[in-house]
């Protein structure tokens, strides 16, 4: 027995030293500055990372060396500055290190070069702030997320995140903003902070962890698919006989080929220094989710975006494809993303409750904030969780729905009830005991609150989880958004109670006219019912049930008035982006508009008239061949229709008059289309139908 325990002990110190070993080997992490540094200069650089402090640009040139002398002795030749403009991916241009000397080529690296690049800002998206002729944009590093490397095939590349900023500043990527909710948070939090009489504080900045939910089909299939390769989505498709009805996939047992990709995933991930946590099945048919540790919202931003690409380049070699899309099959569970978010300054998490949440004056303040900032700002965030993809998702029964509200759990809306009645909280529950009546299994002690995953905004504990986000999105719009409003409360609350005499009362009284007047977006109930829908109608809730319908939040005069004050966006800024989402949406739902009329055209109307001229041949029911022939007809004059509406959106010039008439016209046209041909779908013979059908897609092997 011993020795048995000697050997798996050993094996598991293997195990994790491999793990170890591998953990960060691409990064140019905390480790190796400190071994590459010198002290002076690695003190520097690690006060701008964790303080927020102004890096002084005479230490560039080392860390610069340092960095290329690392990137050099594992296989780098060029290197990148990685950035987020307002598109869907990150954008990166490379460059070899080698320069020329006057008699040699050399490998050359120096602080101006780490310091910025000029790509150009004319082909970004950026909603009228920039033209082709206003050309120029600076990539500048972004010291607060980690350098690292990648290859790709046989080159490896330096990777320097960085953001990305018009000639006269103008933020044209999603990390500028990000990075100022984070500042804005930060000076509000430790002002906030001051009000405990705690003055000494570094830093009050956001923890965030993003769950990563994403679908994994056969690439030869896929390839089959023009509207999976050309939208990410089947906008064709009728259910096999079992979907996800049994419940049987999720947290099933993950089979070999996902398990070989989960396992290079897991790897590729930790050697680029992201803590990747959990696998497991999710509900739909080859659905699974992948998460993370958490970390400090910015790198936190960087990593998701990281992961959402590994998932995607490391799907092609098991020869699977990575769909992000929100709702690549229809009848079956779409793709989120959950994001966890807390507060903290310094070491302590002002969204933990602890022992005593009802004595707990910073959590208790800091939960009103909360509060009121998601009841007065819900359209606003609805909108930073979403894209056109998300339409499909929100209120369908496997996602929250569009109506913002607070799950709070029972302890809390215990609390929550005690002060809307009283004023005052005096008592709390305490977390339960479970016991099964099993005396081989012991007693365990319950957490202090339930789960309700039908919530957009429920609190876990010590956290709060953004249940809303689509699963290809850029998590920093959401992060921006929660920094910016918890960021304008801290402020608000400062302004009422700074100075006063009887701080606690002050406060609690503060805490107790600040839930009352906002509690109707606490709900503790069933997020997916009807019964929900028209109670929060009743309750003056915004129930904002398309994407592009919340765009006009971003141009709110309070909206503006909170960025602005905040130093987080401009109103030109605000307005570019209001104008990029009105683009992008009528751009998406075109591409899909052509890609159904290709294959109507192309493929299913072919497929269709050939199974009709063969069934001539055979002795069939003539009732059948009849409804398929006006079936036929039906999808050939749907067709004429979606291309009619679709050419009369396109024509049309003013951004947000486009969006809606692709919203109020081509979708429609696009649903009523896929109801004629997904029929017939269910009537020609397999044999003739010319693409992989939803049975096909959905087999795991």
């Amino acid at each position: 027995m011993t020795f048995f325990i000697c050997s798996l002990r050993k094996e598991i110190n293997k195990i994790m030293s491999n793990i170890m070993s591998i953990f960060g080997s691409r990064v140019f992490n905390d480790t190796k500055m400190r071994e590459r540094l010198s002290k002076d200069t690695y003190e520097a650089l690690q006060k701008t990372i964790k303080e927020g402090s102004t890096l002084d640009t005479l230490f560039l040139n080392e860390i610069a060396e340092a960095v290329k002398n690392w990137a050099l002795e594992h296989g780098a030749t060029h290197y990148t500055h990685w950035f987020l403009p307002l598109t869907s991916a990150p954008a990166e241009k490379h460059d070899s290190f080698i320069d020329y000397s006057g008699e040699d080529i050399i490998a050359k690296f120096t602080g101006k070069t780490l310091l910025k690049g000029e790509p150009d800002a004319s082909s970004f998206p950026s909603g009228g702030l920039r033209n082709t002729a206003q050309a120029r944009g600076y990539t500048i590093w972004d010291p607060t997320s980690p350098m690292y490397l990648k290859t790709i095939a046989n080159r490896t590349v330096l990777y320097i995140p960085a953001v990305f900023a018009g000639y006269h500043a103008e933020a044209l990527d999603r990390k500028i903003p990000l990075h100022r909710s984070l500042n804005a948070l930060d000076n509000a939090g430790k002002r906030f902070m001051k009000l405990f009489g705690k003055t000494d504080v570094k830093r009050v900045f956001p923890a965030v962890g993003a769950e990563q939910e994403y679908f994994l089909i056969d690439r030869d299939l896929y390839l089959k698919r023009e509207d999976l390769m050309y939208t990410g989505r089947t906008l064709f498709g009728v259910l096999p006989p079992k979907g996800q009805e049994l419940e049987d996939h999720y947290f099933a047992p993950i089979n070999n080929r996902v398990t070989a990709f989960i396992k290079d995933i897991n790897e590729e991930l930790w050697s680029l220094g992201i803590a990747a946590k959990t696998d497991h099945n999710e509900v739909a048919p080859l659905q699974h989710e992948t998460a993370t540790i958490f970390c400090v919202g910015g790198i936190a931003t960087d990593q998701n975006m990281i992961l959402m690409e590994v998932l995607q380049t490391t799907a092609r070699k098991h020869n699977l494809v990575c769909l992000l899309h929100e709702k690549p099959f229809a009848g079956i569970n779409g793709s989120g993303k959950h994001n966890n978010w807390s507060v903290n300054a310094d070491s302590f998490n002002l969204t933990d409750p602890t022992d005593k949440p009802e004595e707990n004056l910073e959590f208790l303040l800091t939960l009103a904030c909360i509060i009121k900032a998601i009841d007065e700002n819900a359209v606003y965030l609805r909108l930073s969780a979403s894209n056109p993809g998300n339409d499909f998702r929100l209120g369908a029964n496997e996602a929250p729905p569009a109506i913002l509200s607070i799950y709070l759990g029972d302890q809390l809306a215990d609390i929550v009830d005690q002060i809307i009645t009283t004023g005052r909280a005096t008592k709390s529950l305490k977390p339960h005991t479970l016991d099964l009546g099993i005396p081989q299994i012991g007693k365990i002690t319950a957490e202090a609150t339930d789960r309700n995953r039908t919530s957009p905004f429920a609190f876990t504990g010590n956290k709060f989880e953004f249940r809303m986000l689509a699963s290809s999105v850029c998590i920093s719009e959401a992060n921006i958004a929660l920094n910016t409003v918890i960021a304008k409360e801290f402020e608000t609350v400062c302004d009422a109670l700074e100075g006063v005499k009887d701080f606690r009362t002050a406060c609690l009284d503060y805490v107790a006219k600040t839930i009352k007047e906002h509690q109707r977006v606490i709900f503790n109930g069933n997020g997916y019912s009807e019964e929900w829908v028209k109670e929060a109608a009743k309750r003056g809730l915004p129930n904002v049930k398309t994407y592009i319908e919340a765009v006009e939040s971003l141009t709110h005069p309070k909206t503006v008035e909170m960025f602005e004050s905040l130093n987080v966006m401009s109103f030109e800024e605000l307005h570019c982006r209001s104008e990029v989402a009105y683009e992008n949406y009528a751009k998406t739902i075109n591409i899909e508009a052509l890609t159904a009329i290709s294959m109507v055209n192309k493929k299913y109307i072919p497929a269709v008239k050939k199974y009709l001229k063969d069934l001539g041949g055979c002795c069939v029911c003539s009732e059948h061949d009849a409804i398929i022939a006006k079936l036929l007809k039906e999808a050939e004059e749907k067709c004429q229709n979606l291309k009619s509406v679709q050419i009369k959106a396109s024509r049309l010039t003013q951004a947000k008059d486009k969006a809606l008439e692709y919203l109020n016209t081509v979708v429609p046209a696009l649903t009523t289309i896929r109801e004629t041909i997904d029929t017939l779908e269910t009537l020609v013979a397999k044999d003739y139908w010319p693409v992989p059908d939803y049975s096909d897609l959905f087999i795991e092997d």
